[in-house]
């Protein structure tokens, strides 16, 4: 279950809903046994400089390397610009997290 944090300043015209299901193909592409990614959108009114950060976070495992990392980043980064029509600073990483990390479900 990945999770996918983009954070934005609110004057950039963007889809974020489009942008986050867009990730979450991006990620399935790279990792089919992802599963669903959690995207979550923040614009900002408060902004020095128009910018987009995207934090994507993922368990480690095995097939999660450096290689499939860097193809990732690229992806990533091809598909921010897809969606940007105007001038603004772009940041985004991948984080992996512990086995300290739990994720899960609630289904009352």
């Amino acid at each position: 279950m990945p999770h996918a944090e983009l954070k934005y300043s609110d004057n950039l015209k963007i889809d974020a809903v489009a942008l986050l299901r867009e990730i979450e193909q991006v990620i399935l592409r790279h990792d089919a046994s992802a599963g669903e990614c959690k995207g979550r959108g923040y614009p900002t009114e408060i902004y020095h400089h128009t910018h987009l950060l995207l934090d994507i976070s993922m368990l480690t495992k095995p097939h999660r390397d450096a290689g499939f990392t860097k193809a990732l980043l690229a992806d990533l980064e091809a598909t921010l610009h897809a969606h940007l029509s105007q001038r603004c600073f772009i940041s985004f990483g991948i984080h992996y997290s512990d086995k300290n990390y739990v994720t899960t479900s609630h289904q009352p």
